[in-house]
């Protein structure tokens, strides 16, 4: 028989291939399921041996492994790393219902802002871990030196622009007490933590938002303070957590977050209110946009989804932020001059400036771009 005989019926002919496709995918399920078990196995022997929950050497081998097989296999190796990465994701999470105590006489955590999306982040972090936690607002402040006594942390959520205000204002801590901060700039906390209490101080940064799901693979930045041995455990805990730990000096750290964060969050702030006052139909916008322009519009209208005075507080963080802007206003100003002037090869040079500077990491952007890109073109409805 003819296999292009369009006398043949496609539906009857495609019915058993459907079915061994539901077969295997039921199949698929129930692995998933399996491993699933084996995960939540291995969290409960992590946590009870204060192992960190993300561990990137054995994530790396694991990839590296079941690429290699699906090579073999004949699979797409990318789609094998797609699938096992979006498995593991969902690993943590089973895994973070609850952790250890990195502390081994346990004790009280004082939340200052704990009400607050960021500070209840934390809040439920260490209640899950089995510290006592209490929460210090401006409402409570007349119970503030009651609340301190016997804390072995008291950790400042507050908004920036507060934060040195809220340091002086502490009770006296207990000596062995870490005062730490999680605000996005470090140098003025820092110094003020260190000039308010003689006892170990610690400067943290988590590079995360309160919506998360679990800060597994977020890195947190830390700058160190006073007396590191004295809280070790708590960044022991920050690690059991699966957070990612980088050391930075504070005016150090300061200086790369005004590109970090200042620039981009203004640049993106620009952005939006352009397409405001332009009057820009959005869906219009989304229908025409393929992946890279439709991510780039969300991070953009992620921004006005946030507090507006957080943001503003991190672009006023420093008057340093400024200056970077206007050196930033003068090579748009440049270069839109070129673009006026139709100056093809004047616009060429300044890419090639560009691609210099990238160098080696413009194909690993470029590929981590397009994975990013082909998962925002299949979740699109």
């Amino acid at each position: 028989m003819d296999n292009n005989d369009t006398g043949s019926d496609p539906m009857a002919a495609l019915a058993p291939l459907r079915a061994q496709i539901d077969e295997l995918d039921r199949q698929l399920v129930q692995l998933l399921a399996a491993r699933a078990k084996v995960t939540a196995e291995v969290g409960r022997v992590k946590q009870q041996h204060a192992l960190p929950l993300y561990v990137p050497e054995r994530e790396l081998a694991l990839l590296k492994a079941r690429r290699a097989e699906a090579e073999q296999a004949g699979v797409s190796p990318e789609l094998v790393e797609d699938v096992l990465r979006r498995v593991m994701r969902e690993s943590y999470q089973t895994q973070e219902a609850g952790f250890v105590c990195c502390r081994p006489q346990g004790g009280k955590v004082v939340v200052v802002g704990g009400a607050g999306a960021l500070g209840a982040r934390f809040v439920s972090l260490f209640q899950r871990s089995g510290y006592q936690v209490q929460v210090l607002e401006h409402n409570d402040w007349e119970q503030a030196a009651h609340l301190v006594q016997n804390a072995c942390l008291v950790l400042l959520a507050v908004p920036i622009h507060v934060t040195a205000q809220v340091i002086a204002q502490l009770p006296p801590l207990p000596k062995d007490c870490v005062l730490a901060d999680l605000t996005s700039i470090k140098a003025e906390p820092l110094a003020a933590m260190l000039a308010h209490h003689p006892g170990p101080v610690l400067g943290l940064h988590p590079m995360f938002g309160p919506d998360i799901s679990n800060i597994v693979k977020q890195v947190v930045v830390v700058c160190h303070g006073r007396a590191p041995e004295q809280y070790r455990w708590l960044l022991k805990q920050f690690n059991v957590w699966g957070a990612v730990l980088t050391e930075k000096e504070a005016r150090q750290h300061d200086e790369l977050m005004q590109m970090i964060q200042a620039m981009r969050h203004f640049s993106s702030l620009v952005y939006g209110v352009h397409l405001a006052e332009e009057q820009a139909d959005l869906q219009q916008l989304l229908e025409l946009s393929s992946p890279i322009y439709r991510l780039e519009l969300a991070m953009v209208g992620r921004l006005f989804a946030q507090n507006a005075e957080l943001y503003a507080d991190i672009m006023l963080s420093s008057v340093a932020v400024t200056g970077l802007l206007q050196r930033y206003q003068h090579r748009f100003n440049q270069l839109s001059h070129l673009l006026a002037a139709r100056d093809k090869a004047g616009l060429m040079a300044e890419f090639a400036k560009g691609q210099q500077f990238f160098g080696e990491l413009a194909p690993q952007f470029l590929q981590e771009s397009r994975r990013l890109l082909q998962k925002a073109s299949d979740e699109r409805s």
